[in-house]
């Protein structure tokens, strides 16, 4: 029953559509009209500015975070945490309340990871703004990040304590980033990538 408990509420709160309220409440726009389509920080940062996309990059880490902290409230095994934050991600992308489309992940996979392993979550985060803050280029950032996930995960194991959900999850989550950033992957390598100090 917990587990079940879990599980829902974990998808409900990756559903919650804090980038298309902002959207709306800041700029009456549809985020899903507009720019990228996407109803993350990014693309609420372009569209409607900085401090709604802090609120909403910030929202969506909470996100993740409650997530996976519920399942550990509720002493679930490492697979039902991996498999709550699995389902926030889900949420996030995937929202019920607008007709499953909704954002690329990033900052709710942040939040999930620093509620799994907050030293992991805060170096992927720490190589993130390193590459951002010489790109100027959120997406590669994002990309980055989520390549070297999988890289610290296994360093984080000590003394044998192999975690295998937590790694599955690493590998999981970064596959999903690469798989919603497809298309800036192409813009990457053709160069039309925009760069956040282009943006309006």
């Amino acid at each position: 029953m917990l587990i079940t408990l879990s599980l829902i509420i974990s998808y409900l709160l990756g559903s919650f559509p804090s980038g298309y309220l902002a959207g709306r409440y800041f700029a009456n726009i549809d985020l899903r009209d507009k720019g990228s389509g996407s109803t993350g920080a990014t693309n609420v940062f372009r569209e409607v500015g900085k401090w709604p996309a802090l609120l909403v990059f910030s929202c969506d880490v909470f996100k993740g975070v409650s997530a996976v902290l519920i399942a550990k409230a509720f002493n679930l095994e490492d697979k039902w945490q991996v498999l709550t934050g699995l389902l926030a991600i889900i949420g996030h992308i995937w929202p019920i309340w607008l007709g499953w489309k909704g954002g690329k992940a990033v900052a709710t996979g942040l939040g999930i990871l620093l509620g799994i392993s907050w030293p992991v979550g805060v170096t992927c985060l720490g190589i993130f703004l390193t590459v951002f803050s010489f790109s100027k280029i959120v997406s590669l950032a994002s990309i980055t990040a989520a390549i070297s996930l999988p890289i610290f995960m296994t360093i984080s194991f000590k003394g044998g304590d192999f975690r295998y959900a937590y790694f599955l999850f690493s590998i999981v989550t970064m596959a999903i980033v690469l798989w919603r950033h497809r298309g800036n992957l192409q813009r990457l390598k053709d160069g039309t990538e925009p760069r956040v100090s282009s943006v309006n």
